[in-house]
C-alpha cells in the first residue's frame, strides 16, 4: 500500500495491484471505521469484494432498477435473467406508501424496516445500490436517499451502474439465494422530506432554492410528461438541472470539480438552503447525492414532486413556455 487519502466523502486507497482481493476488502473494513462511507464506490472495488466472498450480512448489493410504465420494462424479470452476483432486488414501488395516490411515496419507518430486513440488511450492513439504466444511473440514487433519510449512512451508489459493470467485463448471474432475514431499525429524519405545503410557503418566502431534475423540455413545458394525466411545466422559482448532466458519457458520476461547476453554472449556491424535485421523487435524488459529495449532506426532497404539484395546484401556479407563447 502506498497512500490513503480522505475527502469529500471519498476514500482512496492505493495498493499493490497483485494483492489478494480479500486483503483489499479487509483493509476497507478497517479504514471505513475511520472515514465516512463513500457515497460512490467503483465497480472494481465491488468486484473484488464479491470475488473474496464478502457479500452477506456486512455487505449487501441491491438492484434498484425502476422505470416509468411507458418504458415497458419488467425489472423483476430482468433481475431474474441477469444481475450482479449476490445482489437482491429492491422494488421502489413495493417499498412505498401504498395508501398514497402518488407514485412510490416514502413508506413509514416500520414498513421500511421490515422491507430491508427481509433483504438481509441490518443496521451494520454496508449497502451498495445500482440500476440497469442505459446512461449508468437512474433510480439507484433514490434508494440511496431512502436509506439515508431512514438513518442508515452506510450506503453507496455503484459508479456507472450495470452499464459500466458490463463494459468493464465484471461477472453477472441469474442465480439468486434469498438472504437470511436480519433486524433493521429505521428512524425517519422528517426534516429531509418536504411537502406540497412546504413548497407553497417557499414560493411565498423565497428562502430556499429548489432544483428540478427533469429534462429541460418537461420543465419548460415544451415536451410531454411521461404520464398521460400530467402536463409539463414547473412551479415558480424552480431551477432546472436535468439529472443526466450529473453523469459523464460512460455513466460515471461527475468528479467534484465538475459538479461544483455544474451547480455554479445553474445559479445554485450550495451555501444556501436547497431542496430537490423532479417528476415523482426519483431522479431528484441525483441532486441530493451530488450536493452530498460536495460536502452539503441532507438536502431535502419534495417527495410528491411535479406529479403532486400538477394535480393539486391551481392553473396559475403551473408555469410553461407554451402558455407564454400563447400569450
Amino acid at each position: 500500500m502506498n497512500f490513503i487519502t480522505k475527502g469529500q466523502g471519498v476514500l482512496v486507497v492505493q495498493m499493490d495491484v497483485c494483492a489478494d482481493p480479500s486483503t483489499h476488502f479487509l483493509l476497507y473494513l478497517i479504514l471505513i471505521m475511520a472515514a465516512p462511507t463513500p457515497v460512490v464506490v467503483s465497480g472494481q472495488w465491488l468486484a473484488e469484494a464479491i470475488q473474496s466472498n464478502q457479500v452477506g450480512p456486512k455487505l449487501a448489493v441491491l438492484d434498484c432498477s425502476w422505470y416509468l410504465p411507458k418504458a415497458q420494462r419488467n425489472t423483476r424479470d430482468e433481475f431474474a435473467h441477469q444481475h450482479i452476483p449476490g445482489a437482491s432486488f429492491f422494488d421502489v414501488d413495493a417499498c412505498s406508501d401504498q395508501s398514497s395516490q402518488y407514485d412510490h411515496m416514502l413508506p413509514s419507518s416500520n414498513f421500511f424496516s421490515q422491507y430491508v430486513g427481509d433483504l438481509g440488511i441490518g443496521n451494520d450492513t454496508h449497502v451498495v445500490v445500482y440500476d440497469t439504466s442505459s446512461i449508468g444511473s437512474f433510480s439507484a440514487p433514490r434508494v440511496w436517499w431512502m436509506f439515508r433519510v431512514f438513518g442508515h449512512s452506510s450506503v453507496s451508489v455503484l459508479d456507472g451502474g450495470m452499464k459500466l459493470w458490463l463494459a468493464d467485463g465484471h461477472p453477472v448471474t441469474s442465480e439468486y439465494s434469498k438472504p437470511q432475514r436480519r433486524d433493521f431499525r429505521a428512524t425517519l429524519n422528517a426534516s429531509w422530506v418536504k411537502s406540497y405545503e412546504d413548497v407553497v410557503e417557499n414560493i411565498r418566502t423565497k428562502k430556499v432554492q429548489v432544483v428540478d431534475a427533469r429534462s429541460a423540455g418537461r420543465f419548460q413545458g415544451t415536451a410531454p410528461e411521461p404520464r398521460d394525466d400530467i402536463l409539463p411545466g414547473h412551479f415558480s422559482g424552480a431551477i432546472n438541472m436535468p439529472y443526466p448532466t450529473f453523469l459523464d458519457p460512460s455513466g460515471k458520476h461527475l468528479g467534484t470539480e465538475a459538479l461544483a461547476k455544474l451547480f455554479k453554472d445553474a445559479g445554485v449556491d450550495l451555501e444556501r438552503p436547497l431542496w430537490a424535485s423532479c417528476g415523482s421523487g426519483v431522479t431528484a435524488c441525483h441532486v441530493i447525492l451530488a450536493a452530498d459529495r460536495l460536502g452539503h449532506p441532507g438536502v431535502p426532497l419534495y417527495d410528491g414532486s411535479w406529479c403532486e404539484w400538477f394535480k393539486r395546484s391551481p392553473p396559475e401556479d403551473i408555469i410553461t413556455e407554451v402558455e407564454k407563447k400563447k400569450a
